[in-house]
Formats: C-alpha cells, structure tokens, sequence
C-alpha cells in the first residue's frame, strides 16, 4: 500500500542555475551536491536535480509546492523580480502562481489543502463531480 510521495526528481540542464533558482528564490534547503545532481527539500518534500535533459511538457501536468498564506505575496514578489516565466493565471480555490522553473518545469505556487479544496468544491463543484 503507498503511504505518500517519497520524492520528485526533476531533468535540469545547468545544475548550478536550477540550485540557484529552488535555493534561492524558493527556499529550499540544499543537502548535497555532486557532478551530475543535487538533494534539497522543502518541508517533507524531497527534491533531487539530476542532471539530464529536460522535456518539458504542453499538458497540465505540474508540480504544487505549499507557501502559507501570510507569505504567499512575498513570494510571489520575489519570484517576479527575477525573470521567472508565469504559465497559467489562476482561477481555482486558493491563491496560486504558476510558473516555470529554469527548465521549464511546470511548478505552482500554491496556498490550500486537499481539505480546503474539497471544501470548496461543496459550493463550486466541477461539472460531473461525483464524491467518492
């Protein structure tokens, strides 16, 4: 039986810039380093860059990464005072800021929770939504 997300590895071409940027403008904390990758993690997320060639993806497919409310608008300051590249506009429960990482992951920043979504799909359910 899975008991939760063990980890996300992520296709990055510059090592050096993608630590940067999840270090520096995210605030994830760096563990290691070596030729080809790296380990960090925010929270009890654990991240690994490994050096390969990205493909990003045109699908919705994405990575959400939580940031408290009280913060959400100092990071999102941040981020758009370097030249980060946003991919979506948000338009579901919660604040959120889409954008890509170096390589063109698709990341979100995102204030909710699972329970703050369902919540709110009481109100504003999906077309078809069926409660399982």
């Amino acid at each position: 039986m899975i008991t939760g997300l063990n980890h996300i590895t992520l296709a990055v071409l510059e090592l050096e810039r993608s630590l940067h940027f999840y270090q520096h403008l995210l605030g994830f904390k760096g563990h290691v380093k070596w030729q080809n990758g790296a380990y960090l993690s925010a929270g009890d997320l654990w991240l690994c860059l490994s050096v390969d060639e990205p493909c990003p993806k045109t699908d919705y497919s994405h990575i959400a990464l939580s940031v408290e409310s009280g913060t959400f608008h100092q990071v999102c300051e941040r981020l758009k005072a370097h030249p980060v590249v946003q991919w979506k506009n948000n338009s579901s429960e919660g604040e959120s800021l889409y954008l890509l990482d170096p390589d063109g992951h698709k990341l979100e920043v995102h204030v909710g929770s699972l329970a703050s979504r369902l919540n709110a799909l009481k109100s504003h359910p999906y077309q078809g939504l069926e409660w399982l």
